[in-house]
């Protein structure tokens, strides 16, 4: 359904089929339009996107990725372009001139009103991935010291203005944080109650340089609707929403898998990135593995006396190397996920080197009973009880190994997915021909 529905929107525009295109906007809802939109080159997308009713449009442009977002911005021009911008939320805007190229962003912040350019200048002012960048500034802010009645009047006043107004901040003088407070428990509460009875002061909170996926995580954790976000003398700044968490999860995991394959992260939709840039992002990293693989090549030069005096030790390598490198990357892959959700931290690598040994151990147990059997039937009982205790040493460690580098990348300030699976099968390669031909240099008496 999806791809008859991307071929038929595609054909319209081809054909310039302007009514046909209208008709087709107005069947369709504004996160499925933004989908085919992303899929088109930029110079295509705008010419339904210009067809969009006015309501529709923001609706639209607010569905697509900042990269999409400018392709767009590209193909408008005077009252157009800066009356998208007016009416985006001050996040988003702010995340979309952060990341657009330096003409688009003075044209952008030139157009704004003075209110918007300052809210706009304020978020821009804070660390690219921090809170800050992502926060919401149109809130509803009550005083500890109001009734519940008039708490309710205040977000009728200015609720039409606020981003969200499910979860409400309450300050004390000078803007400080209390705690917060639901509408909800607003509706149900009396009119003459006041809000310092029934503030929740323990509500999370985060400060607004602190990383965003930090916060996304904890919105997840806790299951929150928003986060309220604080300045460091403790004062409300703004709210950090779970419609935002969510892009930044996503956005965080996409961006690990692509790690964890030995890839960079490409932010744009798949179907309209171009093929040299696929290769751009993928190249470097296959490059340094091909050299990184060498250790192998010069691990099977060492022993190439061992190979020529017992030739069916060849015949095991592959199986070998591919039993490690499968279970390092399993391992790799655990702790990298680990680590992302907050479950493991640098100062458990002790415990977690400790339990993956011995995961390790067990799984090369398990597999060493079945290449015993294969070995004693291929080669004879000698060379097979070689591969049965390669195949326990080498899936010890490669779990060992593939759980301690990501840990030891967090250390030192490097992105765990960058050293996971590709990186911990290639060292695991090496390493696991030492053990092999040491094995069985002690067995055979080599």
């Amino acid at each position: 359904m999806d791809g008859e529905r991307a071929e038929e929107l595609t054909d319209l525009v081809e054909n310039n089929d302007l009514t046909g295109i209208r008709l087709w906007l107005a069947e369709h809802r504004p996160h499925e339009i933004a989908d085919e939109l992303a899929r088109m080159p930029g110079r295509d997308a705008i010419v339904p996107f210009r067809l969009l009713d006015k309501d529709r449009e923001l609706e639209v442009f607010e569905e697509l990725d900042p990269g999409q977002q400018q392709a767009i911005l590209l193909g408008l021009r005077g009252t157009d372009f800066h009356d998208i911008l007016e009416e985006m939320d001050p996040d988003d805007r702010a995340r979309l001139i952060g990341e657009a190229p330096a003409k688009i962003a003075t044209r952008a912040l030139a157009g704004l009103s003075p209110a918007e350019r300052k809210m706009t200048a304020a978020l821009l002012g804070y660390p690219e991935d921090s809170v800050g960048r992502y926060m919401t500034p149109e809130t509803v802010i009550l005083h500890l010291d109001l009734t519940v009645g008039r708490a309710l009047e205040v977000v009728r006043a200015k609720g039409a203005d606020a981003e969200t107004i499910y979860t409400l901040p309450v300050v004390s003088d000078g803007r400080r944080l209390v705690g917060t407070i639901t509408l909800s428990d607003l509706v149900v509460s009396d009119d003459d109650r006041v809000l310092k009875d029934l503030v929740d002061v323990f509500a999370p909170r985060v400060g607004v340089s602190e990383p965003v996926e930090d916060a996304a995580r904890l919105i997840q954790e806790a299951n929150l609707v928003s986060l309220p976000v604080v300045d460091s003398e403790d004062r409300f700044v703004g709210l950090f929403t779970f419609d935002d968490a969510l892009e930044v999860i996503e956005a965080a995991d996409s961006e690990d898998m692509a790690r964890q394959s030995g890839a960079s992260p490409i932010d744009d939709h798949y179907v309209s990135v171009g093929v040299l840039r696929l290769v751009g992002a993928r190249v470097v990293w296959l490059l340094l593995l091909i050299v990184a693989a060498t250790l192998t090549v010069n691990v099977m030069q060492v022993y190439e006396a061992t190979l020529e005096e017992v030739t069916a030790l060849a015949m095991f390598v592959p199986m070998l190397i591919g039993t490690g490198g499968n279970v390092g990357a399993q391992s790799a892959t655990a702790i990298v996920r680990a680590l992302a959700v907050g479950e493991v931290r640098v100062r458990d690598l002790p415990s977690v080197l400790w339990k993956e040994s011995r995961v390790g151990l067990l799984l090369g147990v398990a597999l060493a009973g079945v290449a015993l059997a294969i070995g004693t039937l291929l080669v004879g009982f000698d060379i097979a009880v070689v591969v049965s205790l390669s195949v326990i040493a080498i899936c010890t460690w490669a779990a060992i190994i593939g759980s301690a580098m990501p840990l030891l990348a967090r250390k030192v300030g490097v992105d765990p997915a960058v050293v996971s699976s590709p990186m911990v099968a290639t060292l695991v390669d090496a390493t696991g021909l030492l053990i092999y031909f040491s094995v069985a240099r002690m067995v055979l008496g080599l």
